[in-house]
């Protein structure tokens, strides 16, 4: 639990220093996508190699629970399921977004 918030404060760190500079530097900021905890970067739209795009509504309740628990301000933006009912979860933390990999209790996988 420790390892997921803290992948989340450095991710949100890492964003806003980036914007900082491309500010400084007279450049509009990008957004940028990166997954979490993993270091994969993924479009918002693209369905993860090995996944399938499932419906928030079949998304389990111990997920949003443990995603409710862990990072509070986060918006569930998408879901993905491979076959061994792993969840890829795409967030979103303000203007950020990232990934992160559950399993289908609510339980965090780093991967």
């Amino acid at each position: 639990m420790k390892n997921l918030i803290l992948s989340v404060a450095i991710l949100l760190g890492s964003l806003s220093t980036f914007a900082q500079t491309a500010i400084e530097e007279g450049k509009t900021p990008q957004k940028e996508t990166t997954t979490t905890p993993t270091t994969t970067t993924q479009a918002p739209s693209e369905v993860p190699e090995g996944y399938t795009e499932v419906k928030l509504e079949e998304v389990p309740v111990a997920i949003l629970k443990s995603l409710k628990k862990s990072v509070p301000e986060a918006k569930l933006v998408n879901a993905y399921i491979n076959e061994k009912k792993e969840y890829k979860l795409q967030v979103e933390v303000g203007d950020k977004v990232g990934s992160l990999d559950v399993n289908e209790n609510g339980k965090w996988i780093n991967k």
